[in-house]
């Protein structure tokens, strides 16, 4: 057991990291910082932009891991249809383009204050949950065979809930741009 210890400490120090990791720490401060200005930008085409940001460079961190099926269903799927389904939603609903005053409440100390114990509280869990654990980055569990038998096996009643979900958000918006327009339209008449 020492052995196996030793010689994968002699080929992976902790304080010299490839050129991966380095580039895997820097596109994941790249994204906390997209995901930041969503959730705290004004305005709301704004945010949708940042969220793009922010899922494309999950994307990125997927092709660092070796998982090129995950990154490309990450592109296809989040980056691709979700914020266009966000988008269009944005553009049925009338909301306004730019900074807009329902987009901020008198909650931001109290909602940086829960993000934050949220946040040390989930970083807290993880460190402590896989404190000793190294990913083998040669073996096939990035493979696309492997991730979609793990797909297909577990997540298929998740992913089919989030697209019922996803459905009635987009019917819900279209619900809501009719009324608006029928009653803008009597209003007029």
């Amino acid at each position: 057991m020492n052995l196996a210890v030793t010689a994968l400490d002699s080929t992976h120090g902790f304080l010299s990291p490839s050129g991966v990791e380095i580039v895997f720490v820097l596109v994941g401060l790249g994204v906390l910082g997209a995901a930041l200005l969503t959730v705290t930008t004004k305005q709301l085409v704004h945010a949708a932009l940042w969220l793009v940001v922010a899922l494309g460079g999950l994307a990125v961190e997927y092709l660092l891991l070796t998982a090129e099926f995950i990154a490309w269903v990450q592109v296809l799927i989040y980056v691709g249809a979700v914020v266009v389904l966000v988008l269009f939603g944005l553009m049925l609903t009338r909301a306004p383009i730019g900074a807009s005053p329902d987009a901020d409440s008198g909650n931001r100390p109290l909602a940086f204050g829960v993000a934050l114990a949220a946040a040390a509280t989930l970083v807290t869990l993880v460190v402590d949950a896989f404190r000793s654990t190294w990913i083998d980055l040669g073996t096939v569990a990035g493979s696309t065979k492997a991730n979609g038998v793990t797909l297909f096996r577990y997540w298929v009643l998740p992913f089919e809930a989030l697209s019922v979900l996803l459905l009635a958000a987009l019917v819900g918006a279209i619900v809501l741009s009719r009324r608006n327009a029928n009653a803008r339209d009597e209003k007029e008449r």
